[in-house]
């Protein structure tokens, strides 16, 4: 298997691809940040924040004005976990925690931006935004099929001038064009709505070799849509005949159903407003809408209340 993927309802983009046995794709970041030392800095939003020339620091320095945006140093399980504005001085000194940092607050189109690039030459984009929902979810994505100038031209002399020598995938998260989060990955959503398995095969080729050999010219627009759940429930998965019913509906390029049925609801990196379920990958948004209806149904037929842990109490004497 060419691809290193934690998350086994992501291995379906994957099966198949004949690979090196000496060759590692990351998908993770903790595989990212143990492959490429040299440039795991990226995971230091700090860093990252100063290499742009931002006005920025840790918390316990005061910021010269509010408000600020507030977030851990590192963050290696996503979702936005531990992130706010902080709005006052008071704000601030109520909230300083330990190893987070203040940066400016962004405005502006947030882009998630997946970068093919050798020896710090971008020679491949691609750019996704999400219609968000509160709690940090998000209603879906929409995998554009036509470049952001703005967003590249930003980030690729940003690759040019911290990350000369890397060759691999680069995932950037921008707001307004300026970049708060960079990743040494891609973004494993969605590689069907990138082009299938000719898409992973030039991925395999880019590590494989350091060359990037893809014909991208007939890309066109994809949707990933999400369902979301309560928080507190321990669901089922869907029945494989449906997974199947819903994957062949006209438009439909993938099913994803994302948790982990075995596992405790709060072992899973979560957004704090919902339990993601499931991802219907398509080209047509009203088809993936539908097909997501499909699938809640079976969810909600099927949630479980979750025991409540209780403060054991003493036994009387």
């Amino acid at each position: 298997m060419p691809i290193c993927e934690a998350d086994p309802w992501r291995m379906q983009y994957f099966e198949g691809v004949d690979c090196p046995a000496d060759v590692n794709v990351p998908t993770e970041d903790g595989d990212a940040w143990a492959w490429y030392p040299e440039f795991k800095w990226v995971y230091n939003k700090l860093d990252v924040a100063e290499s742009q020339h931002f006005v920025c620091g840790p918390h316990g320095l005061m910021p010269p004005a509010f408000p600020v945006f507030s977030k851990p140093v590192f963050n290696m399980r996503g979702m936005g976990i531990g992130s706010r504005i902080l709005r006052t001085e008071r704000e601030y000194k109520a909230n300083q925690r330990p190893g987070h940092i203040w940066t400016p607050v962004l405005t502006g189109e947030h882009i998630s931006t997946d970068v093919a690039v050798v020896d710090g030459e971008a020679k491949w984009w691609r750019h996704t935004f999400g219609k968000p929902l509160d709690g940090g979810m998000f209603d879906y994505w929409t995998v554009l099929g036509e470049a952001n100038p703005e967003v590249e031209a930003y980030c690729g002399d940003w690759l040019r001038e911290n990350l000369r020598g890397y060759t691999g995938m680069v995932n950037f998260e921008t707001i307004g064009a300026r970049i708060i989060e960079v990743h040494l990955r891609f973004a494993d959503q969605w590689p069907d709505l990138y082009g299938g398995r000719p898409w992973v095969e030039a991925l395999v080729k880019l590590y494989a070799e350091g060359v990037w050999d893809y014909d991208d010219s007939d890309r066109r627009t994809g949707y990933s849509v999400v369902l979301f759940g309560g928080h507190g429930l321990q669901y089922t998965h869907p029945s494989e005949d449906l997974v199947d019913e819903v994957r062949a509906m006209d438009g439909v390029t993938s099913v994803q159903v994302t948790f982990h049925q075995d596992r405790p609801p709060s072992w899973h990196a979560m957004p704090p407003g919902g339990f993601r379920l499931a991802i219907v990958n398509c080209w047509d948004l009203e088809t993936g809408i539908r097909a997501r209806e499909k699938l809640a149904l079976s969810f909600w037929s099927t949630q479980q209340l979750t025991p409540s842990r209780r403060r054991r109490t003493a036994e009387p004497a």
